[in-house]
């Protein structure tokens, strides 16, 4: 069991984060997430820990407010005192075509989905035990063609594969590995009326669920993973379009 370890899920109360959190707790992790606009899904969560006997703690943080992401990792070691997980899950979804893409959705895509992972990655490892795991939530868009009016996801999606690459190597002498989970169409609220013409794009002929990823999370934040770092991986039912 994974009792004293401590992982923080930014972006963890609802979808993919919230599958994760959960396992997470299930596997015996004290977890903390974060979350911006749904207090109910959070509290949701954690109430659903703690009556599994899990420890859980909810933090209010904007993942494009830099002072927001170095609160939510000061939370978690006052309240923890230590922290060893860190999943970086917060990110938005701006779509439309480049004639009418506008500057504030460019800015906003870039601030949550670039910048604040960035951040959250650094304010993490500043604070975590050395032999740590870092892991994102980036996308399939960053190596599949998506669709019109995807670019500007696509584009923030391939730079965290691109930065994940990258630190590995600056985390690689405290034992830290870093990867990036690419997952593909998820059964999520953002693809809750478009499941019918989604399926028709996948191989497997299935969307893909929350809790299939948070097994792949969960084995990277595991010690058997130890070896991997630097890597993407790609979970989408060989989506293809």
């Amino acid at each position: 069991m994974n009792n004293e370890k401590v992982a923080l899920i930014f972006g963890g109360a609802r979808g993919i984060g919230a599958a994760i959190a959960a396992r997470l707790a299930r596997e015996g992790y004290r977890i903390a997430v974060t979350w911006v606009s749904r207090p109910d899904r959070a509290e949701t969560l954690v109430t659903s820990v703690k009556n599994a006997g899990g420890q859980a703690l909810a933090i209010r943080a904007d993942s494009a407010d830099p002072a927001a992401i170095q609160s939510a990792v000061d939370a978690t070691l006052h309240h923890y005192g230590r922290l060893d997980i860190a999943v970086v899950n917060a990110g938005v979804l701006r779509l439309g075509r480049i004639e009418d893409f506008q500057l504030d959705d460019l800015d906003a895509t870039l601030a949550v989905n670039v910048r604040g992972v960035f951040l959250s990655v650094q304010a993490a490892v500043k604070r975590m035990t050395d032999g740590g795991r870092i892991i994102t939530i980036g996308s399939n868009t960053a190596v599949r063609t998506g669709h019109a009016g995807s670019s500007v996801y696509a584009m923030s999606k391939a730079a965290v594969a691109a930065m994940v690459q990258n630190l590995a190597l600056d985390l690689a002498s405290r034992r830290i590995t870093i990867n990036n989970i690419q997952p593909g169409p998820i059964a999520t609220d953002m693809t809750a009326a478009m499941v019918e013409q989604i399926t028709a794009q996948i191989p497997l002929q299935r969307i893909g669920q929350p809790e299939e990823i948070a097994s792949l999370a969960t084995w990277l934040a595991s010690e058997e993973s130890g070896y991997m770092t630097g890597a993407s991986l790609t979970i989408d039912g060989g989506f293809v379009l």
